[in-house]
């Protein structure tokens, strides 16, 4: 699988290529090392062919956005897609500490308006491509009321070019493609080959609709990484029901001598309403990984075997 094949974002005129670059965990590096290794991350993506990179303010309270635009920056602009969030201003005040800016919810039209403009100084851009709302999980009527419509704006104006929303869930993003007019979704942890909640009402949603999903957390926030008690699933250590799906999801790639992460990784390409898969490292050995498995040839049979074992729902499309 080519993890530089370029695709249409859904509906939109946008190109994404298969494999993209989230800059959570390089909002979590430490200061003195951090623009580095960021500069040393992006700068190994693009040569890979990787052209979607995603951020948001909330990553290190800015520190993603300052050190992935500061390298994004010195890229040929026409040739990558650019992703930031909105739902949370960056602050000072009582909940900073040691200087640090607080991230403030905040949903309404000028908060959002407010957010693109801090985010495209701290980018060093004059433009972002497509603008999430930002985990709105207890703030639907807000984001609807507000986010939605100010990017909605931006978008019949042509300053950005997809709307979308960023979740870890599908229930919510459904009902924006309900009531909304999204073009793209990010989707953490609820498309995976551990889970595939997304299957019940999203992703036909989004085929329906046009919409082009970015699909994050194919790891499972580590357990379809490395299987083993004390494993994190959704950011919490696995449950017993988890760890064994997860074992025995790798007992049948191990009989086909294939890695779990390199099923795990591709997994969630073969569906149509997915564009790319979004992938966030910490080192350039880690994006090195990711497209070695990205590329690792993943033979036919282990996805009809992971079916047969009941492994896979029966209208959860494979790769061919």
């Amino acid at each position: 699988m080519d993890p530089s094949q370029r695709v249409p974002l859904g509906s939109t005129k946008l190109r994404v290529s298969r494999l993209s670059l989230g800059g959570a965990p390089i909002g979590g590096l430490p200061e003195e090392s951090g623009e580095e290794t960021a500069a040393a991350i992006i700068q190994r993506a693009y040569a890979l062919g990787i052209r979607a990179f995603d951020t948001a303010p909330l990553y290190g309270s800015g520190k993603s956005e300052r050190w992935m635009g500061a390298t994004l920056r010195t890229l040929p602009r026409d040739e990558i897609v650019v992703a930031t969030k909105v739902g949370r201003l960056l602050r000072s005040g009582d909940e900073g500490k040691d200087g640090k800016l607080a991230p403030v919810f905040d949903f309404s039209f000028d908060g959002v308006m407010r957010s693109v403009e801090e985010s495209l100084e701290r980018l060093g851009l004059d433009r972002v491509d497509v603008l999430h709302i930002h985990d709105p999980d207890r703030h639907y009527d807000e984001a609807m009321a507000g986010a939605y419509k100010a990017l909605d704006r931006l978008r019949s104006e042509g300053t950005i070019g997809a709307v979308g929303a960023g979740m870890n869930q599908q229930e919510m993003p459904a009902r924006f493609a309900r009531e909304g007019r999204f073009d793209t979704f990010l989707l953490a942890g609820r498309y995976t080959l551990l889970d595939q909640v997304g299957l019940k009402e999203l992703l036909p949603l989004c085929v329906e609709q046009g919409i082009g999903i970015y699909v994050g957390g194919v790891y499972n926030s580590g357990l379809l990484a490395n299987p083993i008690p004390g494993a994190t699933f959704n950011y919490r250590p696995a449950t017993p029901e988890w760890l064994e799906k997860a074992q025995r999801l790798k007992v049948v790639c191990d009989r086909h001598k294939t890695p779990l992460m390199a099923a795990a990784i591709q997994f969630p390409t073969a569906h149509p309403a997915v564009s790319t898969v979004l992938t966030g490292v910490r080192a350039v050995t880690e994006l090195e990984e990711n497209v070695r498995m990205f590329r690792y040839d993943v033979p036919a049979a282990l996805w009809t075997d992971l079916r047969a074992a009941g492994l896979l729902p029966d209208d959860a499309p494979t790769p061919s």
